[in-house]
């Protein structure tokens, strides 16, 4: 004897168990599969048009790009309608509903600007008859703050000028001793050259003016009288 519960027991042992919804990998089994549900699927709006005298058209494409489709009417005049169904609905539908989200958004700006200018009164000391003590309090700190970082940062740039005047001072004063040691050096030179030996004669003919060939006038090459009264010494003796 087979008792209820028992009975219900082998039922559901006997039921069909819960296909898990995902990809079959196995190609032979999934176009098995394909071939049975689109049957299934042809049929059910086949059997939707039919018995509740609604346009139906069904359109599937296979994995190999094979086209299926079912229509009661014409599956180019159902497109047709919907389009027509999805343009006259949705275009009442956005315009309002755009009108109203640019029309929150306006009210929204509007709302913070009279905050920002009521609030820059405030800061400049305008309109404060309104305010509590406890608003002016609060005023006050913010205030305070913002006084605090301007100076911080007022400060923070002086210190960067003081510095960057400091490092040209610095390479200002690196510039004049390199320029006090050249000129001490051409100095050295010239004092050189004037005690070598002939540096006097030397001086005397490059200051000589040059003629038109760019030579030397004949003067300027004339020995002195110092050499000239040797020579004569010399011819005196001989």
């Amino acid at each position: 004897m087979v008792y209820p519960n028992e009975f219900q027991e082998n039922s559901k042992k006997m039921g069909r168990g819960k296909i898990e919804i995902k990809r079959i990998e196995n190609t032979t089994n999934r176009q098995v599969t394909f071939c049975k549900r689109r049957n299934g699927l042809l049929k059910k709006a086949y059997e939707l048009s039919v018995l509740c005298d609604a346009e139906v058209a069904l359109i599937v494409f296979s994995n190999r790009g094979r086209l299926y489709e079912y229509a009661n009417n014409s599956v180019k005049a159902t497109i047709d309608r919907y389009k027509k169904a999805c343009d006259s609905s949705h275009t009442g539908s956005v315009s309002e509903t755009n009108t109203q989200f640019y029309q929150q958004e306006s009210d929204k700006l509007r709302k913070e600007i009279q905050n920002l200018q009521k609030m820059t009164r405030h800061m400049i000391g305008e309109s404060l008859g309104g305010l509590s003590t406890k608003e002016l309090r609060g005023l006050e700190s913010r205030l305070e703050k913002g006084i605090s970082k301007i100076r911080s940062k007022k400060n923070e740039q002086l210190f960067a000028e003081i510095e960057y005047m400091q490092k040209r001072e610095i390479d200002l004063q690196n510039n004049n001793q390199f320029l006090r040691a050249r000129i001490a050096e051409n100095e050295r030179k010239m004092q050189n050259m004037e005690l070598m030996p002939g540096g006097s004669n030397f001086e005397a003919m490059t200051s000589q003016p040059l003629d038109s060939r760019s030579y030397f006038q004949v003067n300027g090459l004339q020995p002195t009288n110092h050499y000239q009264h040797q020579d004569q010494m010399s011819l005196q003796l001989v």
